[in-house]
């Protein structure tokens, strides 16, 4: 059985990375609670810029298979092994969630999108986006107001 999509990169984290990457996520979330809006939405707004793991792994895999495609072209056909393993490497990480790189960008910090959001939701909600849903003239939740706080 493959792992869920939204588990499948902390499955196959070490638990004491996996518990740093939480920590260091809390302690920016408690230090944003003392700060004004306007920081919050700073902070929001580089986290839109955060590469997360997928992303990170991506480049990585495609700058070493472009680079073995064109030393094969240039200095010899056995660097076509280089293209080969990575795109091996990805596609065991499209099904397990797991390859060889995935634990050193996991300690370089690179966090999942899913690790991203809670902090993005975390922040939105100490901004108080998430009020104006529920505080219609009616009583009743507003979609419109629920999807535009979750955009911005």
């Amino acid at each position: 059985m493959l792992p869920a999509t939204n588990q499948r990169v902390e499955s196959h984290t070490c638990e004491a990375i996996n518990r740093e990457i939480a920590e260091q996520t809390q302690s920016r979330i408690a230090h944003y609670s003392t700060r004004s809006s306007r920081e919050i939405s700073e902070r929001l707004r580089e986290l839109d810029h955060e590469w997360d793991i997928e992303r990170a792994l991506e480049c990585n895999a495609s700058a070493l298979a472009f680079s073995g495609v064109m030393l094969s072209a240039t200095v010899d056909k056995r660097w076509l092994i280089l293209p080969g393993l990575v795109t091996g490497f990805l596609f065991q990480h499209a099904l397990q969630g797991w390859c060889p790189p995935l634990p050193i960008l996991r300690r370089m910090g690179f966090r999942t999108s899913a690790e991203i959001n809670e902090e993005r939701y975390a922040l939105k909600a100490l901004r108080g986006d998430f009020e104006r849903v529920n505080s219609s003239d009616s009583g009743q939740r507003d979609p419109r107001a629920a999807m535009a706080a979750a955009a911005q």
